[in-house]
């Protein structure tokens, strides 16, 4: 089965994500006290959830600093003809790469990665380089605010209105 995105999730949907991105080791049972359901029914929704994507795993969130990997940074990819990151899937090749985006600017790409140290990132740029085409870095300094939990979109996205003068 497949997400269909024009089927909303209830609110009891959202109560479930919110408790399970809190602590993705709940039993069925501590859930459902939670959330107000018996532990069939929560097993149903979470189910239910897993087979229509909405849900696509559970893993422990690691401080990366702590496990050696200290040094964030953003690369700008603008790839080579032929050698394009995005087209040949070589992204699980580079361990240090957490995170690809396909662009639409003169960038094909945005990358994160982590590194252990400034000369594992100059390293990692130049192979990078070599191998898929010009790179723009953009070192982190330090995260200010990392959301990890999705929430439930406003009722009423925001409105885009003309600013004066235009």
């Amino acid at each position: 089965m497949t997400f269909r995105s024009d089927v909303p999730l209830d609110e009891i949907d959202w109560r479930i994500l919110h408790e399970l991105q809190q602590d993705g080791r709940l039993s069925y049972k501590q859930l459902a006290g939670r959330v107000n359901l018996s532990a069939p029914a929560v097993a149903d929704r979470v189910r239910r959830l897993r087979d229509t994507g909405v849900i696509t795993g559970y893993q422990a969130r690691v401080d990366p600093a702590r496990a050696g990997l200290p040094l964030s940074a953003f690369l700008m990819l603008r790839c080579a003809s032929g050698r394009c990151l995005l087209r040949t899937g070589r992204a699980a090749d580079y361990p240090e790469i957490t995170e690809v985006h396909k662009l639409g600017s003169d960038s094909c790409a945005l990358l994160k990665v982590r590194v252990t140290s400034m000369a594992h990132l100059e390293g990692f740029l130049e192979r990078m380089g070599e191998r898929h085409g010009e790179l723009r870095s953009h070192i982190v300094l330090s995260t200010q605010y990392e959301r990890h939990e999705i929430e439930p979109p406003p009722d009423e996205p925001d409105r885009v209105t003309p600013a004066d003068g235009w």
